[in-house]
Order: structure tokens, then C-alpha cells, then sequence
């Protein structure tokens, strides 16, 4: 299995931990200390091994917790760090996300998670000229 293919593995395990409301196999899924972060739509960022976990249990014990796809991941592998880029279905709305991996072993683990809206481009027309603005 080639380093592009393992990180995708390891990215797809993540959302499939997610979608099943497995938090051992979230856990798993981390690095195991305090220089992993998080920042999870709309909330502020989240730093350290005790938090990032305790957050992926509140979010995985609500039975309301969103329905997730992951679409279109691509890795970018650099040595031991890799990053996957992908968009995130949630509920039917796309996020655009970032997953940092760090290789442990023959592991690929998480480091960083971040997904966050992806802005829509409006137009309006202004003193007759067409003007972009980002929402």
C-alpha cells in the first residue's frame, strides 16, 4: 500500500468511527498526547489530548449527532506528516475540511482536525457594476 493510500485509509476509518458513533475507534484514531488540536464548525479552537477526546465523546454520545460523508479526499504526504484535504457532506450541507496525520509506526494517526463552511460567492450589482461578495 502506497504512504497516499494509507492516509486515505486512515482518513476514511476516521468518518467511518464518526458515522457509526464508534468512540473507541475515534480514540484510536489520535495521537496519543497534548500537541493534537480541533476545531469543529463554529466552535473555538481546541488544543490538547483530554479535551480534543472528551469533545469527540460529547459529539459522538448525541443521538442528534450529524450524518457525515466525507467526498473528494486527497493526501498530501510530506515524511512522517501527511494532510488529507477532502469536503464533508454533513447533513446535506458541504464543509471543507482539513485532517492532519502524523505516522507512528505503521500508523497513520490524527493530529489536527478542522472543517468549516465553505463560502458561497454572491453577486450584486452595484452603481451598475457587478461586484462579488463573500458569504
Amino acid at each position: 500500500m502506497t504512504k497516499d493510500t494509507k492516509v486515505i485509509a486512515a482518513n476514511a476509518a476516521f468518518y467511518a468511527a464518526f458515522s457509526a458513533g464508534d468512540f473507541d475507534g475515534m480514540e484510536r484514531m489520535w495521537a496519543d498526547d497534548d500537541a493534537i488540536s480541533c476545531i469543529h464548525p463554529g466552535w473555538p479552537a481546541i488544543i490538547g489530548r483530554a479535551t480534543v477526546i472528551g469533545s469527540w465523546r460529547d459529539i459522538l454520545q448525541n443521538p442528534e449527532r450529524p450524518q457525515i460523508v466525507c467526498a473528494e479526499p486527497q493526501a498530501i504526504v510530506d515524511g512522517d506528516s501527511a494532510r488529507v484535504l477532502c469536503i464533508e457532506i454533513v447533513d446535506g450541507t458541504a464543509l471543507a475540511a482539513a485532517n492532519h496525520f502524523r505516522r507512528v509506526g505503521d500508523d497513520w494517526l490524527l493530529v489536527h482536525h478542522q472543517s468549516s463552511p465553505i463560502a458561497q460567492i454572491v453577486e450584486q450589482a452595484e452603481d451598475d457594476r457587478t461586484s462579488h461578495r463573500v458569504h
